[in-house]
């Protein structure tokens, strides 16, 4: 049977009509079931004459975790929240697999506090996928924000947790870990990173440090680093990559320039370029370390985005990777 994946409608930017209408397109696309959890009047708004269709079930909620608000006293608050719903869903069995594109912390909290952690995983972590610059493949960067102020011993739980879900996920046999500091040499870094590089030494497929230059670049297949230089440096891409687009396009289409007869012809191009960059086609980041699929898509997910993250989910669903990522902290105690 198709998998269940239980969707926060009211989660992110463009929520709920994006959110909804990426759930709709995902039954038929992803091929799975749907447990689309929102308000009343924002479900009936945007659904088919109101009604949910075949393969989506409503579940119905009264309040809504908003993008600012504190993310672990939201969820101890709001008990019945879109995002907290949609987590105990997964708890009990209703939905293999749950998706949200909002408050990132609400979203984290939730699902740690709903579903619990992996034993033997300390803090969970955001496997954030990355597009390799002109080849085609993804990388890993983990945490992309979960934890800020880890312990040594958990970016080692983290690497191994890693190379178990990017072998699913990036098709790697035996993928490499590298440690993002500020140097490529054993001893760069702060007490965190020159701590973790000792430890890390022990872990298979452990290439050393890596630094800023080598995100989105051939160089390990999964980048180990804490969630504030994980979120800033993701933060960091995105913007050089969404200025660098805007200056090449400004050049494009500057009026009167002598290649403006081929403009389209190269517009065309570049976009087929850029697509596999773009943060909606992506498949969003899954939360490791929870007894659970737990997808975070971004905060302005498009319809488009959130097919991939259903894409996903159910990706992890069929490969039973909670199941890998339990044997990976256990093989590696």
């Amino acid at each position: 049977m198709p998998p269940v994946i239980a969707i926060d409608a009211m989660g992110g930017d463009r929520a709920p009509a994006e959110i909804i209408a990426g759930a709709l397109e995902a039954v038929d696309v992803c091929d799975v079931d749907v447990l689309l959890v929102g308000t009343a009047e924002a479900l009936r708004a945007h659904l088919p004459d109101g009604c949910a269709p075949a393969r989506v079930e409503l579940v119905e909620v009264a309040q809504v975790i908003a993008m600012d608000e504190e993310p672990a006293a939201a969820v101890r608050t709001k008990k019945d929240s879109s995002i907290v719903r949609a987590a105990e869903a997964v708890r009990d069995g209703r939905a293999a697999a749950m998706v949200g594109a909002g408050n990132t912390g609400a979203t984290m909290a939730a699902a740690l506090l709903r579903c619990g952690r992996i034993k033997g995983v300390h803090r969970p972590a955001i496997a954030v996928p990355i597009p390799v610059f002109g080849e085609g493949r993804l990388q890993l960067l983990v945490d992309g924000g979960a934890t800020v102020d880890p312990d040594p011993e958990w970016l080692v739980e983290w690497a191994e947790l890693a190379r178990a879900y990017a072998r699913i996920r990036l098709d790697v046999a035996e993928p490499t870990i590298g440690l993002l500091s500020n140097g490529e040499e054993p001893g760069k870094g702060d007490a965190l990173r020159k701590r973790a590089w000792e430890l890390l030494a022990e872990v298979k497929g452990f290439v050393g440090n890596v630094e800023g230059r080598d995100v989105a670049r051939r160089s390990a297949d999964v980048i180990i680093t804490e969630g504030i230089t994980g979120n800033v440096t993701l933060k960091a891409l995105e913007g050089a990559v969404m200025g660098l687009a805007g200056r090449v396009f400004g050049v494009v289409d500057e009026p009167g320039a002598p290649w403006a007869a081929a403009a389209d012809a190269l517009k065309l191009r570049l976009l087929e370029a850029a697509a596999p960059l773009l943060p909606d086609n992506t498949g969003g980041a899954v939360l490791l370390g929870i007894e659970g699929v737990c997808v975070i898509s971004h905060g302005a997910s498009s319809a488009t985005a959130i097919v991939n993250a259903v894409r996903v989910a159910r990706d992890c669903v069929n490969a039973d990777v909670v199941s890998a990522l339990r044997e990976a902290v256990t093989g590696a105690g």
